[in-house]
């Protein structure tokens, strides 16, 4: 692993819905105090229900990141007043803003960098913003188009004075997420990234995210991954993926890299599995030692 990289799982983030709370109050315990927890924009839950799951977070002793999807904000009014609850309320300071997976936008906001445009997270007193990143590339959109919009969206968020982080949509595949790293390095992106990790579950719903997502799931990548097609029966966890990542990651070439977990088999599962692998590789480090 190169010289300038902290271990990936040192401080990974995840993510909690609103339902998720129960859940994340159970594991807090395995928590490192701090530690980001995003709140995605689920459109079966209410603007109230993420602000009321932001504020559980922060109480839990966690730094909230709630998200915005951009095509799904209905209005200005509706923006700033999802705005105003989240500082006030949960004292966010840092939030996550995609496009969204809407086909036309339901309101003024047709993708994340006119969110940020519009001027209201800095007049809110937002210091820090997520992007989102596709080391699998995204399936209606080309490469080129995905890192201009990249540049973009970082060239605004300086404008105006807010930091620009990224995170990634989850992979399978250890080759594409390095070599996305190195590419978008080269383009003088330098942003610190974290990577998104599927959390332990079951095959079939692993299988099932993928589709939804349009993350690539070809035979080949998913035997890299440690998966069949022909055999769906059980369970998965991103062993073989954090493994490859660890070994390869080279500070000079791939920057600032941390983990972000989509818990798809559940929060105690992967906060369960985290430690593991953790303490595993600390009892592996010590006997080598």
């Amino acid at each position: 692993m190169g010289k300038a990289v902290a271990r990936l799982l040192d401080d990974y983030s995840l993510e909690a819905t609103a339902k998720d709370i129960d859940a994340l109050e159970q594991a807090a315990p395995a928590l490192r105090p701090g530690t980001l927890v995003s709140v995605p924009w689920l459109p079966a839950e209410t603007m109230a229900a993420r602000c009321a799951a932001a504020v559980a977070i922060r109480r839990l002793g966690f730094t909230p990141v709630p998200h915005i999807a951009a095509r799904r904000v209905k209005s200005r009014q509706a923006l700033q007043d999802f705005l105003a609850r989240c500082t006030g309320e949960a004292r966010v300071d840092h939030l996550l803003v995609i496009a969204g997976d809407s086909a036309e936008p339901e309101g003024p906001y047709r993708d994340a960098l006119a969110v940020i445009e519009s001027g209201l997270l800095a007049d809110h007193g937002i210091a820090a913003v997520t992007v989102s990143g596709h080391p699998e590339g995204h399936p209606a959109i080309g490469r080129d188009a995905l890192m201009r919009a990249l540049q973009g969206k970082s060239a605004a968020l300086g404008a105006q004075g807010m930091d620009c982080r990224i995170a990634t949509q989850f992979a399978f595949d250890a080759d594409a997420i390095l070599r996305w790293l190195a590419e978008i390095r080269a383009a003088g992106i330098g942003h610190p990234v974290r990577i998104g990790v599927p959390g332990p579950a079951s095959i079939k719903a692993l299988l099932r995210f993928a589709a939804l997502c349009g993350v690539e799931a070809s035979t080949k990548v998913l035997a890299k991954y440690g998966l069949s097609l022909t055999r769906l029966i059980g369970t998965a966890g991103p062993d073989r993926l954090v493994d490859a990542l660890e070994a390869r990651l080279d500070g000079d070439v791939h920057g600032r890299v941390q983990a972000h977990f989509y818990p798809f088999g559940g929060i105690g599962h992967t906060v369960q599995w985290a430690g593991q692998w953790a303490a595993a590789r600390q009892s592996a480090a010590e006997t080598a030692a």
